[in-house]
């Protein structure tokens, strides 16, 4: 179990089509380890440094502010603020 703080979501919008969730990432927060049922897209809000975890390695995701990046469904993953201030991202969950 992690001993890092957790980010916060917010549901923006859930309808038969999509969930939008706004999160917000205090510095060095992280998401825990989960995994998305459906296809999903992630639109930063602020700028920041995002550490990618999956079972088979890590990786990190520089954020710009409205540039978005698609993921695929089914990876387990999990998020964290790997830098000094906070960042605030859109995810919008694709439903089939």
């Amino acid at each position: 179990m992690s001993e890092r703080q957790k980010a916060v979501f917010s549901v923006q919008l859930d309808n038969d089509r999509t969930i939008v969730r706004q999160w917000i990432f205090a510095p060095g927060s992280e998401t825990g380890w989960h995994c998305h049922k459906n296809d999903f897209i992630v639109v930063p809000q602020t700028e920041g440094t995002l550490l990618l975890q999956t079972k088979v390695g890590e990786s990190t995701k520089m954020l710009i502010p409205c540039s978005s990046y698609f993921k695929n469904a089914g990876i387990k993953h999990n998020a964290i603020n790997a830098g000094d201030d906070e960042i605030v991202l859109l995810e919008i969950e694709l439903k089939p």
